[in-house]
């Protein structure tokens, strides 16, 4: 059954009309009072109950549309997708985002070795090209299913990290344990394709996309601390980032 959302537009705001109404209905569906697989109101029934044209309603739709909230079917009509982790311009694991969120993170570490070799990721970390470096595979997933595929990359001397506290907590826990916060990264955003593995580690179909970021963390000293390749499934994970005028 469709719900009437409580929607309240101020048209007196120098806030754009779609806006306020993307911004609300993006809120219900984080609150909970849109739930994955609700039925979403009508544009046509939303924009006369709320006296807004078509293309305002289209737009904010469209908005919610483009951050993996909404999903519109043919046939089917616009639906709440399943819930969508966001990643917000702040230092974080996936564990604590999904930890804040209110989900269940679990850990399944699908490789653990010390004695990996990789140019980009030792030069990443300030370590010879040929450092014998720790790396690190995770499935990571929540309550609907796997959500990401995370690779990382840490200084030899990590070697006593264990698949245990792998799975029993989030990498950057593990790593402010040992006397290393990491501060500062840079990050790189990007999409792609999946290859046969990831689809089957993150039940995904052949057409459908990844989100992937890469990334180096470093401490309040400058001293890198990891490196990290990570994929997520673009119907899970957004990521929202705030920018300011110079």
């Amino acid at each position: 059954m469709v719900v009437e959302l409580p929607v309240v537009i101020d048209r007196s705001s120098p806030v754009p009309l779609y806006h306020q109404l993307a911004e609300q209905l993006t809120a219900m569906v984080e609150d909970g009072t849109l739930k994955p697989g609700d039925p979403f109101e009508n544009e046509l029934a939303l924009a006369e109950r709320l006296q807004l044209s078509r293309p305002t309603v289209r737009r904010a739709i469209s908005e919610l549309v483009s951050r993996g909230l909404l999903i519109r079917r043919r046939g089917v009509g616009t639906t709440v997708a399943n819930q969508v982790v966001h990643r917000r311009d702040e230092l974080t694991s996936l564990y604590e985002d999904l930890v804040r969120s209110g989900r269940t993170p679990s850990t399944e570490v699908l490789e653990l070795r010390t004695d990996a070799i990789d140019e980009q990721a030792a030069e990443a970390l300030g370590q010879p090209h040929d450092a014998p470096l720790v790396y690190i595979e995770r499935l990571r997933s929540a309550d609907n299913g796997p959500l990401a595929i995370l690779r990382n990359w840490l200084a030899p001397e990590y070697a006593d990290i264990t698949a245990e506290d792998l799975t029993r907590d989030g990498l950057y826990a593990l790593l402010r344990a040992r006397g290393r916060q990491p501060v500062v990264a840079h990050q790189t955003i990007g999409a792609r394709g999946t290859d046969a593995r990831e689809r089957r580690l993150l039940e995904l179909g052949k057409s459908d996309p990844l989100l992937t970021m890469t990334r180096k963390a470093y401490d309040a000293a400058g001293v890198a601390v990891e490196f990290g390749d990570h994929c997520y499934r673009a119907d899970q994970y957004a990521f929202d980032i705030t920018v300011y005028e110079r």
